[in-house]
C-alpha cells in the first residue's frame, strides 16, 4: 500500500526558484461500520488492510464498543479497490458476536472526522467520556522514557520522507517496541497500535507504556485507559483534560519528552504522586 505520492512543486532556497518532485503523504477517507452499520469516518493515512483493521479495533475499544478481541467474530477491510462497488472500497466492517448497545449520539458519529480531532464528530459532550477504570498505578522509570523517542524515530520512515506524519508506539516493560504506526492523525496512529495490540493478545498490561508524536489530548489519555496502558509519554505538550484524566484515574502522564529530559504532569509509581 502506498502511502506516499510524489508531486511536483515550486523550491524557494534564498533568492532563487526552482521546479521539485516532493513527497507528500496520501490521505484518504476510512468508514468504519459495526454489523455493517456506518459508525464512524476518519481522514486515515492507508498502510494496507492490516493497519485499517488495527484503526477500526482500537477506536471500538477505545469508544467502548468492544471490551476485548473476544467480542470481535471478524473484520472485513475493503481499501483502494478498483474493480468492485466503489461503495465497498474504503470501509472496515467490524462484525461482533452481540450487536453493542450503542447510544445514539455515538452512532451519529460518522460525520467525517478532522485528521488533527478524533473527537470532532460526537454529537455531545456526553459521548466524550467512555467507560474508563482506575488504574492500580506503575512505576514511572524515568531513564527508560529517555530512551524511547530515539527507538520511535527509527521506524517513522514515512515521515522521514514526507515530514508530515504523527506516529505512536507501544513499549513493554523493559522497554522493548511492541509496535509502532504512522499516520496522518495522531489519534488513528494510536488506534492502529492499540488495536494490533489488541488482536495480538498484548494489551490490558499496565507498565506498558504509549508514546505519541503529537501533543496528549483527553482522547488519547481516554484511549490508554481504555487499554489499561498505565503511561503515556508525548513529544509536546499535554492539555489541561488530559492531565485531569490521568492524575484522576492513575496514569503516569508526561509531555516534552526527549533524550534531555521531560516534564511530568501526573505520576503515581512509588508513592510520586502529584
Amino acid at each position: 500500500m502506498n502511502s506516499i505520492q510524489i508531486v511536483f512543486a515550486r523550491q524557494q532556497r534564498g533568492d532563487n526558484w526552482r521546479k521539485v518532485e516532493d513527497a507528500v503523504v496520501v490521505e484518504e477517507p476510512l468508514e468504519i461500520r459495526v454489523n455493517g452499520r456506518a459508525f464512524s469516518a476518519t481522514m486515515r493515512t492507508p498502510q494496507g488492510e492490516d493497519a485499517d483493521r488495527f484503526l477500526a479495533l482500537g477506536l471500538l475499544l477505545s469508544e467502548g464498543v468492544i471490551e476485548s478481541f473476544d467480542d470481535v467474530v471478524r473484520v472485513e477491510v475493503r481499501a483502494r479497490c478498483r474493480d468492485i462497488d466503489a461503495e465497498l472500497c474504503n470501509v472496515a466492517n467490524v462484525i461482533l458476536l452481540e450487536e453493542p448497545a450503542v447510544s445514539g449520539d455515538k452512532w451519529r458519529r460518522s460525520l467525517i472526522s478532522n485528521s488533527s480531532c478524533g473527537l470532532c464528530g460526537h454529537a455531545s459532550v456526553e459521548a466524550l467520556s467512555s467507560r474508563v477504570s482506575q488504574l492500580s498505578g506503575s512505576t514511572l522509570n524515568v531513564q527508560l522514557l529517555r530512551s524511547l523517542p530515539a527507538l520511535m524515530r527509527e521506524l517513522q520512515t514515512i515521515w522521514t520522507q514526507t515530514g508530515g506524519l504523527h506516529a505512536a508506539a507501544i513499549f513493554g516493560s523493559s522497554g522493548k517496541l511492541i509496535t509502532c504506526f504512522e499516520d496522518i492523525g495522531r489519534h488513528n496512529a494510536t488506534d492502529k497500535a492499540i488495536g494490533f495490540c489488541l488482536q495480538n493478545g498484548l494489551l490490558f498490561e499496565e507498565e506498558l507504556t504509549l508514546l505519541v508524536s503529537g501533543r496528549a489530548s483527553f482522547e488519547i489519555v481516554q484511549k490508554a485507559l481504555r487499554a489499561r496502558i498505565g503511561t503515556v509519554a508525548a513529544v509536546s505538550a499535554a492539555s489541561n483534560l488530559a492531565v485531569e484524566l490521568a492524575r484522576k484515574n492513575g496514569l503516569n502522564l508526561v509531555g516534552f519528552l526527549r533524550e534531555r529530559g521531560m516534564t511530568v504532569y501526573s505520576t503515581v509509581g512509588e508513592g510520586r504522586g502529584l
